[in-house]
């Protein structure tokens, strides 16, 4: 019963008792112990049980809640038929103690795992759901300093509480003070830090991260800075925060005598209900994350022949048939040449993406989303394809290769087209642009003229232009709407 105490109700039983009542809920609840221990009088044991029903007033027990309160056989009052609608009456009032299967389930958390315990009110949520993380890529668990918590709706506000406490061990605390300032560039940043994460309380599946509506965390009594508000997507809808966990490193005292505490405010959602967790992580770089994917190996490149042979296989039901299969050596995230060409397993086009480039977006902001076909490629998804390591190796002067329908291949030589017409336009300005057209329009015209009789009269017959000149002086159309005879549009 104690260990359900609020601070409180903690101060009023230590007054009762006639014992010290100042101090934090750690020392409080030591002192209130301590006095159960040396064996408190009627008196005390009356205020305790008194306090305890004032927390978790007398409720109709339904058969889903005497599964909660790990009610045993035998342990019942005789002849107390607890069916649907039945009222539990607790025997307070008669100075005995309670049997403790009657009582809300109070698990013995500790200083370390601390919860505000939810008030038995239907629905009846666990403390500790079987809630599972997602894993993050770029950082590697140490320790659960709080298991998944339900944040659970008491369904009586609009605003909800919940108060948590979490201990650090000396060696946890020497860990995260000799990790800072490994990373380059970083304002005095710990690769091992506190981090906590928020998800929807299901039970499913492991949850990404997923933040309540309206929430407001204090760290130690600080106001902790929580990721930005995404734009809405439509108009009306409640802007969402991205999805990733929070670092409360710098908030955190890194003691391993004085608790840490951390109290959440969201707004309640009917039928939903959200789990908080905290972690001791160590932050990964995109560096390391690519030599991981090194050590995993390179994929052999019959794995892709195989695909090429099945892309190129004819369809008897289609009337057109592909022979051959280009595909570009340039990564489309950064447009040049592919150094450690990867993709997802569960991708099926050949085409690649630099691996190196692909964790470098996904450190900064983590969507893996492939960049060709726009599909989920996650961390563990992804494999080096072993053909293409190949190609690159063997073929440096290209940027686009061919495959054949028996999975060979060969290099497609960039097309040079001749632009001399363009370079001299570009060169020489409107002005010679406009003479080349002149004698190119000239000569057409020579050239088809020459065809008749005489070559003579083909000259007679062509009026040549000249486009450098203003129009004439007679011209019906108004000044202000003279264009530029070769405009910047015309040039190829």
């Amino acid at each position: 019963m104690v260990m359900s105490f609020r601070v409180s109700e903690l101060q009023v039983l230590l007054g009762f008792a006639g014992r010290n009542k100042s101090g934090r809920k750690h020392e409080l609840l030591t002192k209130a112990l301590q006095l159960l221990k040396s064996g408190c009088s009627p008196a005390v044991q009356m205020k305790i049980k008194e306090l305890y029903r004032r927390r978790f007033p007398r409720k109709i027990l339904t058969p889903s809640d005497l599964s909660m309160l790990h009610i045993q056989a035998g342990q019942l009052p005789a002849g107390a038929g607890l069916t649907q609608g039945t009222v539990c009456h607790l025997p307070y009032e008669h100075g005995a103690a309670a049997p403790p299967a009657l009582l809300p389930p109070v698990p013995v958390l500790g200083p370390k795992h601390e919860a505000d315990i939810q008030h038995l009110s239907p629905p009846i949520h666990p403390v500790h759901p079987d809630v599972k993380m997602k894993r993050l890529p770029f950082y590697d668990v140490y320790d659960e300093l709080i298991k998944p918590t339900t944040l659970a709706s008491t369904n009586s506000q609009r605003f909800e509480e919940a108060h948590f406490t979490f201990a650090l061990t000396p060696q946890q605390v020497q860990q995260i003070l000799t990790s800072r300032d490994i990373l380059p560039g970083a304002k005095c940043d710990y690769t091992i830090q506190v981090q906590l994460r928020f998800c929807l309380c299901e039970t499913s599946c492991p949850q990404e991260d997923y933040f309540p509506p309206n929430l407001f965390v204090k760290v130690n009594g600080k106001l902790c800075p929580l990721p930005g508000y995404l734009p809405p997507t439509k108009n009306g809808v409640e802007p969402k925060r991205p999805s990733r966990p929070v670092n409360i490193t710098p908030l955190a005292r890194l003691s391993a005598t004085v608790p840490n505490t951390i109290v959440v405010n969201w707004s309640s959602e009917f039928g939903r209900n959200y789990s908080l967790s905290v972690y001791l992580v160590k932050q990964l770089t995109s560096v390391t994350l690519l030599q991981k994917l090194r050590a995993k190996g390179i994929r052999n490149p019959d794995h892709s022949r195989a695909l090429i042979k099945e892309k190129l296989t004819a369809d008897p039901d289609s009337e057109i048939a592909t022979t051959s299969l280009r595909v570009s050596l340039m990564c489309p995230l950064g447009k040049m040449r592919l150094i450690v060409p990867c993709r997802a397993i569960t991708c099926t086009h050949l085409q690649c993406f630099d691996a190196a480039l692909y964790l470098q977006m996904n450190e900064k902001k983590p969507t893996w989303t492939c960049p060709v076909c726009d599909k989920k490629a996650p961390y563990d998804a992804l494999i080096i394809d072993g053909l293409f390591m190949e190609i690159l190796n063997s073929c440096t002067d290209c940027d686009e290769i061919q495959f054949m329908e028996d999975g060979s291949w060969c290099p497609m030589k960039p097309k040079k087209e001749n632009q001399e017409v363009c370079q001299a336009a570009a060169f020489a300005g409107i002005e010679g642009m406009a003479a080349l057209l002149t004698d190119s329009l000239a000569s057409s015209l020579y050239t088809v003229s020459s065809d008749g009789k005489n070559s003579s009269e083909g000259k007679k017959k062509v009026e040549v232009i000249d486009l450098t000149l203003d129009s004439s002086s007679d011209e019906e159309e108004p000044p202000a709407k003279k264009q530029c005879p070769v405009s910047s549009a015309a040039l190829p």
